[in-house]
């Protein structure tokens, strides 16, 4: 058995989303003037690796406490679509053989390029794509970038999938290959518009 992190790791430099906080970690009592090394965290809910709610782009929508335990765990699939362009189209998808259930993650360009500095020409799902994997019925969708959809568009394509999935973004999958794996990604237990999650994937 192979356990693969697949999280962003959060410090002050991690890249953040234009208009999002980046993280401050600040050690209040450190060790030998106390007894004990205790520090406070301030990140925003969709800082790195993180699970968005239907309260993020929905005005009466589910926030991150309710979404469902099953999304976030069991058998997945990482698709290769490192070929397909910045645009992920139902033309891309519709090969690959989705099934209704499944937990998806999609590999795009992103996973080639770097993470130190934010690219707004970032892979992203577009509405065709996003209307196939609805038609499809997976439970959950994951990206290798901090957004599903295009940068600065309006939230058609991403009001689309969380209100018919569970939806990650900010999966680090430059490491991984595609194929068969189990995916956990819990999050915190918050009330609010999205979680940052641990998620790993396990090669058996």
């Amino acid at each position: 058995m192979k356990i693969i992190d697949i999280s962003m790791e959060i410090s002050s430099s991690i890249i953040t989303y234009p208009g999002n906080p980046s993280p401050v970690i600040h050690q209040y009592a450190r060790i030998p003037e106390q007894a004990t090394n205790e520090s406070t965290i301030s990140i925003g809910s969709h800082t790195g690796t993180h699970v968005d709610a239907g309260l993020h782009v929905l005005r009466d929508g589910y926030d991150s406490g309710m979404i469902p335990l099953e999304n976030m765990y069991g058998r997945c699939r990482v698709l290769d679509l490192t070929r397909a362009g910045s645009e992920i189209e139902r033309e891309h998808l519709k090969s690959l053989d989705i099934k209704k259930g499944e937990i998806i993650l999609l590999k795009t360009e992103n996973s080639l390029k770097q993470y130190e500095t934010f690219r707004n020409d970032f892979a992203h799902v577009a509405r065709s794509g996003a209307e196939f994997l609805v038609e499809c019925g997976i439970r959950t969708i994951g990206i290798d970038y901090l957004s599903v959809k295009k940068f600065n568009a309006d939230n058609d394509v991403h009001e689309l999938l969380i209100s018919n999935m569970t939806v990650y973004e900010g999966l680090n999958l430059v490491e991984v290959s595609p194929g068969s794996y189990t995916f956990i990604a819990f999050p915190l237990r918050i009330k609010c518009d999205a979680s940052p999650a641990r998620a790993i994937l396990i090669e058996e």
